[in-house]
């Protein structure tokens, strides 16, 4: 019985590490991915809009809202931090100030894109914090991007002026059943 035992012991211990790296590797192995930065350029009452103002806390700046604040945009999408840079984008949704010191946000929104060969929109949502970079998950996409899955980053670039400007990274990937074998 203990002799039994100590092959069933051994046997797990062989096995085990080789399941765990089989699925590791084959999780990743194939993907289709596409990786690029564009900059979102926001002026408050021309690509963005107070909707609803919220209760009393912090003042109202370039990087703070009062908590319960509803904010709507759209915002022109290019290829570099320049606002007279070439256009390639636009980021629209909504966003509610959901910290009570006015610097984080529940963002809900639409990307449409017209980049490297692909055309389309995905969708995010996620927690922004408007002074530091935040990572929000793609939960859908049309056009060349269906189907798509992974995160894009917001960092600020510029917080002062008219226009704030964010370096917003695509992080973006298809699983295999997204696109045919060639």
């Amino acid at each position: 019985m203990a002799s039994l035992m100590h092959f069933f012991t051994t046997l797990l211990f062989v096995l085990i590490p080789l399941v765990a790296t089989t699925h590791h590797h084959h999780h990743h192995h194939g993907l289709k991915s596409l990786h690029f930065a564009l900059y979102q350029h926001e002026t408050i009452n021309k690509t963005g809009y107070f909707v609803v103002h919220g209760v009393a806390g912090p003042p109202v700046s370039q990087t703070t809202t009062p908590f319960g604040t509803l904010f709507v945009f759209q915002d022109p999408l290019t290829l570099k931090p320049n606002y007279t840079s070439k256009l390639v984008g636009t980021a629209e949704g909504t966003s509610i100030t959901s910290g009570l010191d006015g610097l984080q946000s529940l963002t809900i929104g639409k990307v449409s894109l017209n980049v490297k060969k692909h055309k389309g929109s995905i969708s995010i949502v996620g927690v922004t914090n408007n002074i530091k970079p935040s990572n929000h998950p793609v939960v859908g996409g049309t056009g060349d991007f269906l189907f798509v899955q992974g995160y894009v980053t917001s960092s600020p670039v510029n917080l002062v002026g008219l226009t704030v400007t964010y370096k917003i990274e695509f992080h973006l990937y298809w699983p295999p059943y997204a696109y045919p074998k060639q």
